[in-house]
């Protein structure tokens, strides 16, 4: 079968509009699940409008600014014993090296925050930074709990509902997506918990 213009001006507008529908259909999903993050955020925004809620949401988010750390130490240094040393210090260690590589990440998504997007979502106190994506907080508390759950097993549970509550309070105040959360969760993983079982392995 021999081709004629006609045919080749098809194939080449065929060829060249599909890179834009492979666009168009991934800026789709993009926008449903920004709006299914938003939406999520609203739902949890409505759990921290009574006073009790909020005055949660904003305790454990001012908490997870560093102050749950200082409580945590000697908790770590009572249950484990000189080990708890050993452990403090690679829990330390693990928010030091993620906080180098946070600031980075942060600039280059330079994600705008819920109540920045959505002037319905009310900020429920002062940000310490000006983007959304990763949480740090979320970061943070992941690279701090896991050396701790690595030693000393039996606070698994503790540090998960610890973990869930710092995830819920930074969702409720409207300062991040539970994407945003589930990035913090997922670096503060990738980076600390390998590194606190090599590291735990020889101490």
């Amino acid at each position: 079968m021999a081709f004629t213009s006609d045919h080749l001006a098809k194939l080449t507008r065929d060829a060249s509009s599909t890179p834009q529908a492979d666009i168009g259909v991934a800026a789709t999903w993009g926008q449903r699940l920004f709006e299914l993050d938003l939406a999520a955020v609203h739902l949890f925004s409505r759990t921290a409008r009574s006073a009790i809620g909020r005055f949660l949401a904003i305790a454990i988010s001012k908490l997870g600014n560093g102050w749950i750390y200082l409580i945590l130490a000697p908790i770590v240094l009572i249950g484990l014993g000189w080990q708890g040393l050993h452990v403090a210090a690679l829990a330390g260690m693990n928010a030091a090296l993620l906080h180098l590589l946070y600031p980075i990440i942060k600039r280059r998504f330079g994600r705008r925050r819920p109540f920045q997007v959505d002037a319905r979502l009310p900020s429920l106190l002062k940000t310490l930074d000006d983007h959304s994506f990763p949480s740090g907080h979320a970061m943070t508390l992941t690279g701090v709990l896991a050396p701790i759950v690595i030693a000393w097993p039996a606070t698994t549970l503790s540090a998960g509902l610890l973990l869930l509550s710092m995830a819920w309070s930074r969702i409720a105040t409207a300062h991040h997506y539970p994407s945003d959360v589930a990035a913090g969760v997922a670096l503060g993983a990738g980076l600390s918990y390998p590194l606190a079982s090599g590291i735990l392995a020889y101490w």
